[in-house]
């Protein structure tokens, strides 16, 4: 079985109103590209910061500037659909205890747990406009910080896949790389794993940034196969022709490590499932 659980029904644009992307026709567009590549279960998981109530939680002037929707009527509208109810919901520190009350008073069937901001201020490891790397920090501590925050992220018990796990990576070269052993970041992160039990994403959204490759990396997704950790498998994708994408290669990557079951959910219920040998 194949599944796309990590998905969006309109781009990270500005100019991306609800009414015009939550609909049945967009839908039934997701869910062609979903039949065409062999995909069996498909789900949404729309970013917290579109949603008024993510103010509850915390005032980023980018979650400032994009909480236009009502979670609610999301919920309500993905529920008439045949998609899986989803959430990608960041983990900020601090607000723990706002952010379960958010997700528990929904029905949601999985939640996505994500790290984009670290540290103290306001910088993103993914977005230029918040980008940490004009801070002057050095990659070590960057590349530290960040997978500390996974770690939280993962131990806090809010969510249920840790989506785009290495994200700090996604500029490739063009941002500094750390000199040590990248094992050496990931062993925090994948203790909290290990502790927790939650899901690992697979995604092939990495394959469509800078860095070019798979989130994990293999070393990431090796350490996480030992420490027994399952995985869940995602595109990220932002447009109907994303659904799925390059899932070849994440089969094959999936297979090489020796993972042979991925991730279903259903009312924040986990199973384990065959993973399909190919995409048709």
């Amino acid at each position: 079985m194949l599944t796309d659980y990590h998905l969006h029904l309109r781009p990270d644009d500005g100019d991306t109103p609800a009414a015009r992307y939550f609909s049945a026709e967009n839908v039934d567009r997701y869910l062609a590209a979903a039949a065409a590549a062999g995909i069996e279960e498909l789900g949404v998981s729309e970013h917290v910061y579109r949603f008024r109530q993510a103010l509850d939680l915390w005032r980023h002037p980018l979650w400032v500037d994009s909480a236009r929707d009502d979670v609610d009527a999301y919920c309500a509208f993905v529920r008439t659909t045949p998609l899986k109810l989803g959430i990608e919901c960041d983990f900020v520190p601090g607000t723990e205890e706002g952010t379960a009350s958010l997700l528990a008073a929904r029905d949601f069937d999985y939640v996505v747990g994500s790290v984009h901001f670290i540290g103290e201020g306001d910088s993103a490891v993914d977005h230029t406009g918040w980008d940490v790397w004009e801070g002057g920090d050095d990659p070590d501590e960057i590349w530290r910080r960040y997978f500390e925050a996974l770690a939280g992220c993962a131990r806090s018990g809010l969510f249920d896949i840790l989506a785009h796990p290495d994200l700090v990576k996604i500029w490739g070269g063009a941002r500094p790389l750390p000199e040590r052993d990248l094992r050496a970041y990931y062993e925090p992160a994948v203790e909290a794993i290990a502790e927790s039990g939650i899901a690992v994403e697979l995604s092939t959204a990495g394959l469509r940034k800078p860095v070019g490759e798979l989130y994990p990396a293999r070393g990431f997704a090796e350490m996480c196969v030992e420490a027994g950790a399952p995985f869940a498998l995602s595109s990220d994708a932002h447009l109907p022709e994303q659904v799925g994408f390059e899932y070849d290669r994440a089969i094959e990557f999936l297979d090489s490590l020796g993972v042979e079951e991925i991730c279903l959910f259903e009312r924040r219920q986990r199973r384990l499932v065959p993973l399909a040998s190919r995409v048709s």
